[in-house]
């Protein structure tokens, strides 16, 4: 049994166990959740509290590039800005990692030595996951040996969905393995799974089987974080602490551009989880395109202006 469930040792002791365990969940409330998010997203925020929120936000950004163009330059450059991210005003905070494939966890290594930045890398042929469980775990090994200090794994979502949930829960547990020292955050991709029954029952799959992080999304779908499925995911790791003592990060990821949008997800991790996970140790933002707008927004408060269009760069 992992120890990041010591009360839930039999529950994984078999299929039909972990069946019943996860159908017996409470039902999700569909109506009552997304109200709920949707309240707590109309939350006012005043100037002061929303530079700490900004500068939060901040070092809590995964400043991530996972495309097929990638290229060392492109990640030396990423690395930099999320070192320095406004080189204008060296009190920006640093993001909290730069996430890349496996094969450019070196070149970030390197470029974000000393910094204290982390290097993040997904793996488990990500974004898709189809791949035998060796290839996933040599994706993994080949990211640790490269220097990641974070792994980002998608499940298998077929096995989830046809019901295979322990065959998902010893996946994760072997890539948990695998990862050594790096911590491991546990892809969902929520916009696959259908229902948000599915979201809490995966939920506890990857939080029972080591996650140390739970993640929306991957990004690459139609569907990525929303505030509802956020909310849903961090009701799930303050139960989970409350049942096992363990505390499990979040990582909303996908879709969140503004900094109106993060300073909501903020509300809903300080009203929903509480204050222990308003730090970069417990929630992360995957998310690129949103360092630019609170860099803005930032200089928009410190100065009474926007800055021009040469501002911030383009990732």
């Amino acid at each position: 049994m992992p120890t990041n469930a010591p009360a839930l040792a039999d529950v994984t002791a078999s299929d039909g166990a972990l069946r019943r365990f996860l159908h017996g969940l409470p039902g999700v409330d569909a109506v009552g959740l997304e109200a709920r998010a949707a309240s707590l997203g109309t939350r006012s925020v005043k100037t002061t509290a929303k530079a700490y929120a900004i500068d939060l936000a901040i070092s809590m950004i995964d400043l991530t590039t996972l495309e097929g163009a990638d290229t060392p330059g492109k990640v030396r450059a990423l690395a930099a800005k999320a070192v320095n991210p406004d080189p204008t005003d060296r009190t920006t905070p640093r993001t909290a990692a730069v996430c890349v494939y496996p094969d450019m966890v070196a070149t970030a290594r390197a470029a974000l030595a000393g910094s204290g930045v982390k290097v993040a890398s997904v793996a488990t042929a990500f974004p898709a996951g189809r791949a035998a469980l060796d290839v996933k775990l040599a994706d993994v090994a080949d990211a640790v040996a490269a220097g990641a200090d974070e792994i980002d794994m998608v499940i298998d979502r077929g096995a989830f969905l046809a019901g295979k949930y322990l065959k998902v829960y010893e996946e994760i547990r072997a890539v948990k393995e695998a990862s050594g020292e790096a911590r491991l955050k546990v892809i969902f991709e929520t916009g696959e799974l259908s229902t948000y029954d599915n979201i809490r029952r995966a939920s506890w799959i990857g939080m029972m089987a080591g996650a140390d992080f739970i993640k929306t999304s991957t990004g690459k779908v139609a569907v990525n974080a929303t505030p509802a499925n956020t909310l849903l995911m961090l009701e799930a790791v303050r139960d989970f602490r409350e049942q096992t003592g363990v505390q499990v990060g979040v990582k909303p990821a996908g879709g969140i551009r503004t900094s109106k949008d993060a300073i909501k997800f903020l509300v809903l991790v300080n009203e929903t989880a509480g204050e222990d996970w308003l730090d970069n140790h417990w929630f992360r933002f995957g998310a690129s395109s949103l360092l630019n707008d609170l860099l803005m927004q930032r200089q928009k408060l410190a100065t009474g202006r926007y800055s021009g269009p040469d501002y911030v760069t383009v990732d």
